[in-house]
């Protein structure tokens, strides 16, 4: 699968009119395609971001200079006529691991579908890592150890 998170993709999608008034085509890049997917990934219940260890790290820091990356943790190929799609997570706890993979696979979908105008060959979903709300709380707050 292309990873399109690190920049500009040469490739390009090529879809045919489909109105019978204009003659043309219509050209969506990959790139383009990636940031559906992790637009619509995202709004997902139980996602609490994208991307594993150190795609995260650096998308905090993109954020603190807010410039989020809205295609981190996703890859994208896109044929002719399907698209397939790679999104790896971190899920909320205590949510049902399957049942987000499910719900993220179906946005995404969705979103290839009725969005983008492909057929939509496989969503593959890894589920990264599991955030606990009181991590956030620890980090800081935490005591020494000794006096």
């Amino acid at each position: 699968m292309a990873n399109v998170t690190g920049g500009a993709q040469p490739k390009a999608q090529v879809v045919a009119s489909q109105s019978g008034t204009a003659a043309g085509k219509t050209t969506i890049e990959d790139a383009v395609v990636a940031k559906i997917a992790g637009i619509a990934a995202r709004e997902v219940a139980g996602v609490y971001a994208l991307g594993g260890g150190a795609a995260r790290m650096v998308g905090a820091i993109r954020d603190a200079l807010n410039t989020t990356d809205l295609s981190q943790g996703i890859s994208v190929e896109v044929g002719e006529t399907q698209v397939a799609v790679d999104v790896t997570i971190v899920a909320e706890y205590p949510v049902s691991l399957q049942k987000v993979a499910d719900e993220v696979r179906a946005a995404i979908h969705r979103a290839m579908v009725e969005l983008v105008g492909m057929e939509v060959a496989e969503v593959n979903v890894t589920v990264n890592d599991v955030h606990i709300p009181s991590d956030d709380e620890d980090e800081g707050t935490q005591e020494a150890r000794v006096q």
